[in-house]
């Protein structure tokens, strides 16, 4: 039996997103809840708790481009054709919160709500152009002769734009954990007062989102609440409540880091409900890994690559995070 290096590269490609989305989620997330702190040294504060590692998050964002184009060039194919304005959206929004986050510490008393307003701007508009791509991937992709056949504004529908909302509210709830976690003071009790609404945002538009689904797309419910994978799938719905109530409970007795660790199993386990609901289709509704693969040759030249470099990717990333780990306090900082 021969390798199946779609099925690898199906698993990079699922975790390098993965990887972005906890990573640079908490990032932007900061930037959402820039206007709910209106103080100079709190958002300074804020800033700092991630100006050491913010430019290596979108590293995974890379990796995910990446793969898909040497792994799956008929997805990558589609999927931009699909999605050309959302994402050059998305990465003007990017290139706004990356510009702000360097001129706004640099920039005088007169210029600086400029590029605070930048950075808010820029992060709202990278998550929601995300949660839109995401969205209107779930719903699906018409394909012909191995092309996209949809028109350039086929994405802007009320179940997209509803999901770029609700990426909003989970990366704010992320990012407001993380503050919980380093931080102190002031800015850490704030959090706690807005922990538990974002909380129960989010769990609206999972329980949204989670009845729309199934109801709009038949194939989706089949796989759900078909015998037996109903009973194979119910520990996520009921582990998704379990993590919510704990998480609750973290918020309300001002724990410092539980509450951002609960986040991440949340973000993980609407993650996990996306992947049951799609796979193994890569261009949903009906194209999958296999369909949309390069050749086996192609695959296992650029798997040498990715397998030498990702141990790097990961060592670097996790003594990034160890080096500057604990709380970040105003005297201590990006400058």
């Amino acid at each position: 039996m021969g390798i199946d290096y779609s099925l690898i590269w199906a698993v990079i490609i699922i975790f390098g997103v993965m990887m972005y989305v906890v990573m640079d989620g908490f990032d932007l997330g900061i930037g959402i809840l820039f206007p709910f702190v209106p103080g100079k040294q709190d958002r300074d504060l804020m800033m700092n708790t991630v100006a050491p590692v913010w430019d290596g998050n979108e590293t995974w964002l890379v990796l995910g481009g990446a793969g898909l184009f040497a792994a799956f060039p008929l997805a990558y194919a589609v999927v931009l054709s699909a999605f050309y304005l959302p994402i050059v959206f998305m990465l003007i929004g990017l290139i706004f919160r990356g510009v702000a986050f360097e001129f706004r510490f640099k920039a005088d008393e007169r210029h600086r709500p400029f590029w605070d307003w930048a950075f808010i701007g820029g992060s709202l508009t990278a998550t929601f152009f995300q949660g839109v791509v995401l969205g209107a991937f779930i719903s699906g992709l018409p394909v012909e002769n191995r092309g996209y056949a949809g028109g350039p504004l086929d994405w802007l529908t009320p179940f997209a734009v509803f999901c770029g909302l609700g990426l909003i509210a989970a990366y704010a709830l992320l990012g407001c954990t993380w503050l919980i976690m380093k931080t102190g003071g002031e800015l850490q009790r704030r959090m706690h007062d807005i922990g538990i609404p974002l909380l129960g945002v989010l769990l609206a538009v999972i329980g949204i989102v989670s009845l729309w689904t199934p109801l709009a797309h038949g194939r989706i419910a089949e796989r759900w609440f078909s015998l037996p994978n109903l009973f194979w799938f119910l520990p996520v719905p009921i582990l998704v409540l379990l993590c919510s109530w704990a998480l609750y409970r973290a918020i309300q007795r001002y724990a410092h880091y539980s509450p951002f660790l609960l986040t991440l199993a949340l973000i993980f386990l609407g993650y996990s409900g996306l992947g049951i609901s799609l796979w193994p289709n890569i261009i949903p509704p009906a194209i999958s890994i296999w369909d949309a693969a390069a050749p086996p040759q192609s695959q296992g030249f650029a798997l040498v690559g990715a397998l030498f470099i990702l141990p790097f990717v990961l060592i670097y990333t996790a003594w990034s995070y160890y080096v500057f780990r604990g709380k970040i306090t105003p005297d201590s900082g990006y400058h």
